[in-house]
Formats: C-alpha cells, structure tokens, sequence
C-alpha cells in the first residue's frame, strides 16, 4: 500500500475506531490485533486530547488578547493530565485485580479502561464547538473555569456509562470485577484531582502572565479545597 493510498484512508480509519470506541466495540476490534488496537486508542486519546486542550487555553477577553503559547501549553496539558493520572492509577489497579485473582482477565480490563480513557477525550472533543461559543459570548475567566469544569463533568459521567458496558461481561464472569470497577474510579478520581491540581493553570488569567506552572503548583488539592471550604463558610 503506496503512502498516498494509506494517507486518503486515514481518515476513515480514525472515524471507524473513534466509532468502535464509543460504542463499546472494543473486544469486536481487538480480536485480531489487541496490541495494534491499544497503541491506535492511545494515539486517538493523544490527539482529541490536545484538540479539546487548545481550545480550554484559547480563553480570552478578547480575540487580539488570545495568547498563542497558552494555547499550546494546554494542548499539551490535557492529554499529559489524562495519560499521567492513567500511568499513575494503573499499578495499584493491577495489583489490586492480581490479589483478588483476576490476573487473567487484565488484559481485557486495560483494553477497556483505555477505551474509556479515549472516549472521554472523544465526548471532550465533541463539546469542543460549545465552549467556544461560551468563550464568544464575553464569559468572564470564572465562567470559563466553571464551564470547563462542567465539560469535564458531563464528559466523566458519560464515560463511566459507557466502562460499565465494557465492563459487564467480566463482571459476569466474574462478579468480583464489579467491585473493581468502583474500585478504579476511586482511585483515578483521587489521582486525577491532585493532578489537575500541579498542572493548572489549564486557562491563563488576564490578570498572570502565561505560565506553565503557577509558582505554587505543588501543593495539596485536598488540603487547599478544605482551606477554601473552611474561611468560606467558618471564617468571616
């Protein structure tokens, strides 16, 4: 297959995966190259994940206030935030399954938690048209941080719709797999707060220079969300 014809077919190949992923056709797709399919989800995960990323940076008070290296470092922070809390999740994940006994079947779990990984960045990309229409319609920097947080919101609950599909032939397999399901989203949830948290800022304030980091990025989410709940309501 010449590099022409291989390139015009590109991009139906990434509408028929994106569309396996999202209907849950993993195992479908993974019968005959489970290895090729992993490596195709990270790509398509990498991809949304930086196209969702520049638009959550391209926040602005203005067109000609758009800052280009804000953009890219968002673009590039989202996808590192989703791979990065995945990596960190996954070996407490499988030491978790290989004590209960569920070792033989982690091949199949990973595949499903990768798919779901992609399809959060796929509902993300597909959401991508209304935060920028959000950002059109003169949202102030704390609109625009709520509304992405919304965005991540519905796309997580969507997801978790969709790992529950993947995951219901294991759990009849076994019904210990749907104790590790919730057992996952736990911890990938706990990871992936403080995580957000180290790689803000994900919008640039008007009001700070472009960073990549705040000067302050390595605190504790949780410590710092206690701190804000307390002075709000028990302080002044």
């Amino acid at each position: 297959m010449s590099i022409t014809s291989l390139i015009a077919r590109l991009p139906h190949c990434i509408f028929w995966l994106a569309d396996g992923v999202l209907r849950g056709r993993v195992e479908t797709l993974a019968a005959k190259r489970p290895v090729l399919l992993s490596i195709a989800i990270l790509c398509l995960m990498l991809v949304c994940g930086l196209g969702y990323g520049a638009v959550m940076g391209s926040y602005a008070e203005s067109i000609s206030a758009i800052r280009p290296w804000q953009v890219l470092y968002s673009a590039t922070k989202v996808p590192f935030l989703l791979l990065a809390t995945f990596a960190l999740s996954l070996p407490s994940f499988y030491v978790a399954n290989t004590m209960l006994g569920l070792h033989a079947d982690f091949g199949r779990v990973l595949r499903a938690l990768l798919s779901a990984q992609s399809a959060l960045t796929l509902v993300l990309a597909g959401l991508a048209p209304f935060t920028l229409f959000w950002y059109g319609c003169g949202a102030t920097y704390g609109q625009a941080l709520a509304f992405n947080s919304l965005m991540f919101g519905l796309s997580s609950l969507s997801v978790q719709v969709l790992l529950k599909r993947l995951y219901r032939p294991l759990i009849e397999r076994d019904s210990r797999h749907a104790w590790m399901v919730r057992v996952w989203l736990v911890i990938y949830t706990f990871i992936g707060i403080q995580m957000g948290w180290v790689l803000r800022p994900f919008i640039g304030s008007p009001k700070l220079g472009t960073a990549f980091f705040r000067e302050e990025a390595w605190g504790n989410a949780y410590l710092e969300i206690f701190d804000l709940f307390y002075r709000s309501f028990f302080v002044g």
